[in-house]
């Protein structure tokens, strides 16, 4: 069998501490009109990257509005972790000439076929996370369950290769679930296409409010000058979070604001090998620079320390190039934290109104924008309070929550 990652069950009912009523009751009305119903959420690493991060919340919370909730890992080797990954980044539009070959294809499959062969069936309801696993309900023709393939990523302009091998397995499914309507694929043909957001736990470690003088010694702890500004970005080491255009940026931020310092906040993850040569790559160009900090969850930097690091900067930067959502966007916010981000994705769900004006397209803007917050922290404290309030209202678990059941009651119901 698959590993199953047991989490036991949370409580909705904090949610009312500082959300309304409603949407929390329409919650709680949903998951008694699905009570009992088995649901297996399915993805490829049990920690590092997005959505492992939202499962470690969302299940619980499932739990207790009466969803029978699991999450399974499937397992693979780097050879199909290397092509895994090589077929996110073809999503997000990077060529991947190697998916011609038989042998690339052959790994992709077998492996699927392993893991469709010991993966627990006794489910209503599987949500398969990303193109790992997408070749999952291919290899289990007979399963009476509802299946959903949820894309986590901008598949806004594939390579067309990689999709016309992906596509004829996610039309097996019941439904497709983009974060935005333009990740939709158009020549996608599934009976149920439908978009959602991520969403962050506000009560998480991550996400959990820490005083802010807390947060700023334990940063001094970790080698930095608290009575220096600090502007950091929080991301996988992945070449679509454009590590080398934030130092890039904070570099000229530098020339105007001496002293500046720059934390690169990241996380590995097992399903992404090439991580490891980013890492190493980011730390020769951050060694160059006695202000800029390399951490990651290898040297024991976790969820409360990422806290830490979003409450006590001055400016979190997350200059993606491509994004399917951006939760660390989502929790910067949550937090208060003025955020410069890239123009990219889903980051502009949840830079609406006058937080749009701090997406940027450039090095030159990102810089030129973290100066002027650096420079202006009325306005930085300003932006952080409209941004929280986005965040309650939008992108909180009971709202992801109330969106994937409704879909569920949509399936199987009929």
């Amino acid at each position: 069998m698959l590993h199953k990652i047991s989490l036991g069950i949370g409580d909705i009912d904090k949610y009312r501490l500082i959300q309304p009523r409603e949407p929390i009751d329409e919650v709680v009305k949903l998951g008694d009109e699905l009570k009992g119903l088995r649901l297996c959420h399915i993805n490829s690493t049990p920690f590092g990257g997005g959505v492992a991060e939202l499962l470690v919340s969302y299940i619980p919370l499932l739990c207790a509005v009466g969803i029978k909730a699991d999450w399974q890992v499937i397992r693979g080797d780097r050879q199909f972790f290397t092509i895994t990954k090589s077929l996110h980044n073809a999503l997000q539009g990077a060529a991947y000439e190697e998916i011609s070959q038989e042998k690339t294809r052959n790994t992709y499959q077998n492996s699927n076929l392993a893991n469709a062969s010991q993966l627990d069936p006794n489910y209503d309801v599987f949500v398969v996370n990303d193109p790992q696993p997408a070749a999952l309900r291919h290899y289990l023709p007979k399963s009476k369950a509802k299946w959903i393939w949820r894309c986590h990523v901008d598949s806004s302009n594939p390579d067309e290769e990689v999709w016309g091998f992906l596509r004829p397995y996610v039309e097996e499914h019941d439904a497709a679930v983009f974060t935005t309507k333009e990740f939709i694929p158009r020549d996608l043909q599934v009976a149920k296409i439908t978009t959602m957001a991520p969403a962050i736990d506000a009560f998480s470690s991550k996400n959990m409010f820490i005083k802010k003088y807390v947060c700023r010694e334990l940063i001094e702890n970790l080698g930095f000058d608290r009575h220096r500004l600090l502007i950091t970005q929080v991301s996988r080491f992945d070449r679509w979070k454009d590590p080398f255009g934030t130092i890039r940026a904070y570099q000229l931020a530098k020339e105007k604001i001496p002293g500046l310092q720059l934390a690169m906040v990241g996380s590995f993850a097992q399903d992404d090998p090439e991580s490891w040569d980013m890492h190493a790559a980011i730390n020769t160009e951050a060694n160059k620079d006695g202000n800029i900090f390399v951490l990651s969850n290898l040297t024991g930097v976790g969820n409360m320390e990422v806290n830490a690091f979003q409450r006590a900067s001055d400016v979190i930067v997350q200059k993606s190039i491509r994004e399917g959502f951006g939760l660390v966007v989502a929790e910067a916010l949550w937090k208060e934290t003025s955020v410069v981000a890239g123009n990219a994705g889903g980051i502009p769900l949840q830079m609406t109104g006058n937080l749009s004006n701090y997406l940027v397209d450039s090095v030159e803007e990102c810089a030129e924008k973290i100066v002027y917050l650096l420079q202006n922290p009325a306005v930085s404290q300003k932006l952080g309070r409209e941004g929280k309030e986005i965040i309650r209202q939008n992108f909180l678990l009971p709202r992801l929550m109330k969106d994937e059941l409704s879909l569920i009651k949509e399936l199987v119901t009929g």
